[in-house]
């Protein structure tokens, strides 16, 4: 979810539960290491894909021993968790921020600048287009608990209402995360078969999004 500070919207994106280390990193040193572990794990992702990723295949892309990964994850899934949310955080963090950006006047600026945050990290970001958000694992998420891509769906909606004094309603709750699923799904057609993603999948995704949104918005609220 997301809090508000001072009238800004910030993240806070990780779902209770999503991710389960054996050790919570607390000195510098550490926590270098437990991000070199999910560097590691990005890359063979990259490569290989999620399915195939294994807790040895971190071990040695990290220069590691099994030891130092199983000192902080228990298994191949909680790994995957982990750097679904580290997605999820620095995404999250880069979207609120076009949000807040003044020189967006309007939501559809906003949103669509939003947006672009989103394409750059499917073109750039080391295991983003395999892994996303965290969506593609099978979690299994217990009652009441928001997946990634809700998360990402309420956090947007809430900086998106608060920035521009939108109507916020179990109807809005309900069409931006509509909006979230429809664009993370054309986002994976459009990285299928292009790293850079074909175009007209992103603009097909864009226009499908604020056609949905300006029904309830208005076109230039």
């Amino acid at each position: 979810m997301s809090t508000t500070t001072a009238g800004t919207i910030t993240a806070d994106p990780t779902p209770i539960g999503s991710v389960s280390l054996r050790n919570e990193p607390v000195q510098a040193r550490s926590t270098a290491r437990l991000a070199g572990l999910l560097d590691a794990a990005a890359a063979v992702i990259d490569e290989l894909g999620y399915e195939r990723l294994t807790t040895a295949m971190v071990a040695e892309r990290a220069g590691a021993s099994i030891g130092t990964v199983y000192r902080y994850f228990p298994d191949r899934i909680a790994v995957l968790q982990a750097l679904a949310a580290r997605n999820l955080e620095r995404t999250l963090v880069q979207v609120i921020a076009e949000i807040n950006d003044e020189r967006h006047t309007t939501w559809m600026d906003a949103l669509g600048s939003s947006f672009g945050v989103f394409v750059e990290a499917f073109r750039n970001e080391a295991g983003f287009r395999s892994l996303r958000v965290g969506d593609v694992i099978d979690l299994r998420p217990v009652p009441d608990e928001r997946t990634f891509n809700g998360v990402v769906a309420d956090t947007m909606r809430a900086a998106l209402v608060e920035r521009f004094d939108l109507v916020d309603n179990e109807r809005t709750a309900f069409l931006f995360e509509c909006a979230i699923e429809v664009s993370d799904a054309m986002a994976s057609r459009a990285f299928l078969h292009d790293a850079n993603g074909e175009e007209a999948f992103l603009e097909a995704s864009r226009d499908i999004v604020y056609r949905m949104l300006s029904e309830h918005f208005g076109p230039r609220a």
